[in-house]
């Protein structure tokens, strides 16, 4: 292998950006090929929301990967981070002790959060109804940014550091060398030493040109805007009704005075989306369904009323935890980083440095522990 090798990052969204920037600082020749443009899939339709209010060990040290990223774009003026806060639902006792072990391991990692009683979540959230609630977990540092921006900014630096991004070059073929690759796009050959299939939902078909079997299911979201007679006198953070899969998956925040953002992290249908053919126009049944929960969760907001609503794609695994590494272990220099669904734009920082570990050390040796995170055979499987 050449003391700088030609990484070749396919998707210039948050995962493939983030890897293309982790690349580029550690040294590698790095060139993003992207299809369309920069942050013109599932990343460009995220509602941005970056968070650490969860109960699992290994998605906070993630998490504390990933902040630390964030934190260090967001000190050098590159990255606007909206701190509105971070607000997660509980139903049950059961998930506030939950929440509870969730606190000590947070501050352990240098989080802040506590939890609230359901008679105090109206402190946090004036407008909010408390019915059918046990308590919530409010982490004051979390919030949201804008993904669009994100990548745009990581393109730039990638450009500076002497990379290239070569937006509207779809990869149409691939011809494996004794040491790399020639890949065929809309705008010629560009030969590779190690390639990063970071395409989001076109990852399976990127995946099928190099002859592997990426099980990622193209998932549909829509978000809307919630627009409001009055300006609310408060700043209303991110609140989402959903723990470890149990809840209405309902979560809404604050997007300007008059505005809010909701959306369902949740859907009824398996059936995965043809990511060049999905309607990503919000329907008329999923607004209606938006509309009632909201309806329950925060009945009196002032006139409001449903705006414009766009549909997404949240590229999912099995069991709901993004790939990272090479699929085929006989073949290390062909490294998949897809499948964060739901998490992708928080996580994007931790999976493009594991990505990149992987990709030029043979291993993830900044983060030990993230190889849970390989598209084994026994992960690598239909949803």
């Amino acid at each position: 292998m050449k003391k700088s090798p030609h990484v070749v990052v396919i998707g210039a969204g948050t995962l493939g950006m983030c890897t293309a920037i982790t690349l580029a600082e550690q040294g590698a020749s790095v060139t993003v090929i992207e299809a369309q443009a920069v942050a013109s899939g599932s990343s460009g339709r995220s509602v941005g929301v970056v968070g650490t209010q969860f109960t699992d060990p290994f998605e906070i040290l993630l998490r504390q990967h990933t902040m630390r990223q964030f934190r260090r774009w967001e000190a050098e003026g590159l990255l606007h981070f909206n701190h509105i806060g971070y607000l997660r639902l509980a139903r049950t006792g059961a998930q506030m002790a939950k929440f509870e072990a969730s606190v000590k391991m947070q501050a352990e990692a240098g989080f802040r959060s506590r939890l609230y009683q359901a008679d105090e979540l109206q402190q946090l959230v004036p407008h909010i109804s408390a019915d059918g609630l046990a308590g919530g977990i409010f982490g004051p540092d979390d919030g949201f940014i804008d993904p669009h921006q994100l990548c745009m900014m990581l393109a730039d630096k990638v450009r500076a550091l002497g990379g290239e991004v070569r937006q509207f070059c779809k990869l149409l073929g691939v011809t494996r060398k004794p040491a790399g690759y020639l890949l065929e796009t809309e705008k010629g050959i560009v030969e590779a030493d190690i390639v990063v299939n970071a395409a989001g939902a076109w990852a399976p078909r990127v995946a099928a040109l190099f002859g592997q079997v990426l099980h990622v299911r193209p998932e549909r979201h829509e978000a809307v805007t919630i627009l409001l007679d009055q300006p609310l006198d408060y700043t209303m953070p991110m609140v989402m009704d959903l723990v470890n899969g149990e809840g209405s998956g309902l979560n809404f925040r604050h997007e300007k005075p008059h505005e809010l953002v909701a959306e369902v992290h949740k859907v009824d249908s398996l059936e995965p989306e043809n990511p060049d053919l999905y309607n990503d126009q919000c329907e008329e049944d999923s607004k209606i369904h938006l509309a009632e929960l909201l309806l329950e969760r925060v009945p009196n907001l002032p006139g409001a009323r449903i705006g414009r609503g766009w549909a997404g794609l949240y590229p999912v695994t099995a069991d709901h935890r993004p790939f990272v590494g090479p699929v085929d272990m006989s073949e290390p220099t062909l490294v998949t980083a897809a499948g964060a669904g739901g998490y992708g734009i928080q996580l994007a920082p931790v999976i493009g440095q594991i990505a990149a570990d992987w990709a030029l050390h043979g291993s993830p040796v900044s983060l030990p522990g993230a190889e849970a995170l390989l598209p084994t055979a026994s992960r690598n499987v239909p949803g």
